[in-house]
């Protein structure tokens, strides 16, 4: 296995003009927007924070000139970007975790979170994280920005997710994100009975009073999801929830909206309800329920190489299907 620090680094060049319609805004600003939709132009895979580190660096040229991020751009001027992209993470930071890998080619790697495990190193999650075990498996992804991540999960769901392996794979999984052509279906055990399958359709956004949760908001981004009935138990029923957009909690925010929380995910309102005449082992188990019980089950996807249409499916695993037993036992 090739150590990442041992390549040497990728280099970036970007160059745009700038329209008129940027005419007097920030050159900072104008250049986000013009080297990201580059992107879709085959230029390459960059994300917004590597932009704004290097204009602040003075990589960033306006006609020949470094400018400061707060300078002013005129329509017609000709900025060039220039930087040496060093590898996202060292030797060090690569981790032998535990995940499943469910398919891997040259262009894609498909995996099964496991509840618990963190996506991506951040505030109080340095090491130990999915992102730590990737660069472990295939080293090259630390040349990718966030290692070549499409999506994410929370840390307590567990399931499917893909990771473009190149900088062109991980293009065009962006871009099919975006345009939806990605599906992925959730299986999630909520409390209370739901009466019939049901389209939501609501906007959310940050919450105003706790930053650490997401809220309904008419203010905020449009959110679909599309549920439907699986199973119906006295106090609890098994959905399977398809995203049409994908924002942060989005299951959980829209299941408790409508009433039905998801099992263990005490943020967004869960009860810990127990069946009517239960067991005493049988609430146990309900009220014990240590996360939202939430599962990525399905994905499907175009393959960016071959444009293939590939299905990924993962079982419920282990702590869910013991719950769901506890829920027909009674």
């Amino acid at each position: 296995m090739v150590d990442p620090l041992d390549r040497p680094s990728a280099v970036v060049e970007l160059d745009a003009v700038v329209p008129l319609e940027f005419n007097g805004r920030r050159i900072d600003w104008v250049a986000t927007q013009l080297f990201e939709k580059q992107q879709g132009d085959g230029g390459p895979v960059v994300s917004r924070s590597e932009l704004t580190r290097w204009v602040r660096e003075g990589l960033l040229t306006v006609d020949g000139r470094v400018v400061k991020p707060k300078t002013t751009a005129a329509a017609g001027q000709r900025i060039r970007l220039r930087a040496e992209r060093l590898p996202r993470f060292d030797w060090g930071a690569a981790e032998d975790l535990a995940f499943r890998v469910v398919y891997e080619d040259p262009h894609i790697v498909v995996v099964d979170k496991p509840a618990g495990l963190v996506v991506h190193p951040g505030a109080g999650n340095p090491r130990g994280t999915l992102v730590n075990g990737l660069l472990r498996h295939r080293p090259a992804l630390a040349a990718l920005p966030r290692a070549g991540l499409v999506q994410r999960l929370d840390k307590d769901t567990s399931g499917l997710m893909v990771v473009g392996a190149n900088e062109s794979s991980l293009k065009s999984l962006v871009a099919d994100m975006q345009a939806r052509r990605i599906e992925r279906s959730y299986l999630a055990i909520v409390e209370g009975v739901v009466e019939a399958d049901r389209r939501i359709d609501l906007a959310i956004g940050r919450d105003r009073r706790n930053r650490l949760r997401q809220s309904v908001r008419p203010d905020g981004r449009a959110a679909v999801t599309h549920v439907v009935v699986k199973g119906r138990f006295a106090a609890h029923t098994l959905v399977e929830a398809r995203l049409e957009t994908g924002r942060t909690h989005q299951i959980r925010v829209h299941m408790a909206t409508v009433g039905h929380p998801l099992v263990g995910d005490t943020r967004y309102g869960a009860r810990r309800i127990v069946p009517p005449g239960g067991t005493e082992a049988v609430n146990e188990v309900v009220r014990r329920f240590p996360r939202q019980a939430l599962h990525a089950c399905r994905l499907a996807l175009p393959h960016p190489a071959s444009s293939e249409r590939m299905t990924f499916e993962s079982e419920l695993p282990e702590d869910m299907q013991c719950l769901l037993q506890a829920l027909e036992a009674r």
